[in-house]
């Protein structure tokens, strides 16, 4: 299957699934808008009220400065993926639940190895801790790391710069450093293909002497 029939087929999974207890109130699923031809990947936590009306991710006034930070940083959510952990609306906006995060946890990851990201950017507490544990968003966010081969970075909620106008400048910021966080993890992704491409074996002779491939670490 193509990357755009996975998405397709993802899209129309959720609309129907039954893994969790939030289906029993689901209006719309939100499975999540974009292009699968995309170096970044933005993943919220759940729905809100006007997702589940509108089966669109961040809408509203959220929306509307993700739309903007997406601008400072040279994007249009046309040239982007954007999802959340778990794709029907908790209700009251709650938390999502483990036992919620895990049912949604098959769709997540077919988006993710569908569109092969060089940069996930995770919006919120909840989506951070799906990628780094422990981790304290008021310490960490704007900064990379690695997760499973693949470029993280933590990053406020649009929603909480508009709750506390003291981190809207922060937000900001840390959105302008995005094309600068892409071009390190397409080099350091090259660099991991180039390390296992010169430290294969080659084929046809006696390679017992030969050390183990080693792949380049990135954690």
């Amino acid at each position: 299957m193509t990357p755009e029939e996975i998405l397709k087929e993802v899209a129309e999974q959720t609309r129907v699934c039954t893994r969790c207890p939030l289906h029993l109130s689901r209006k719309n699923a939100v499975p999540g808008v974009g292009t699968p031809n995309t170096q970044i990947m933005f993943i919220g936590e759940g729905p809100g009220f006007h997702e589940n009306e509108q089966g669109l991710p961040f809408v509203g006034a959220a929306g509307n400065f993700l739309d903007e930070l997406l601008s400072d940083a040279g994007f249009t959510r046309e040239e982007v993926f954007i999802t959340n952990v778990v794709k029907c609306r908790p209700p009251g906006n709650r938390d999502p639940e483990p036992e919620e995060l895990n049912a949604c946890k098959i769709y997540l990851e077919r988006q993710i190895a569908a569109i092969n990201p060089d940069v996930i950017v995770t919006l919120g507490r909840v989506s951070m801790g799906y990628f780094i544990d422990k981790g304290k968003i008021s310490s960490i966010h704007g900064r990379d790391f690695w997760s499973h081969g693949r470029m993280v970075v933590a990053m406020y909620h649009p929603a909480a710069a508009l709750h506390q106008p003291s981190l809207r400048s922060v937000v900001k910021e840390d959105f302008k450093k995005l094309p600068f966080l892409i071009d390190k993890a397409q080099a350091a992704r090259q660099a991991t293909a180039e390390s296992q491409a010169t430290s294969a074996k080659p084929q046809g002779e006696d390679t017992e002497d030969f050390d183990k491939p080693e792949q380049l670490s990135l954690f």
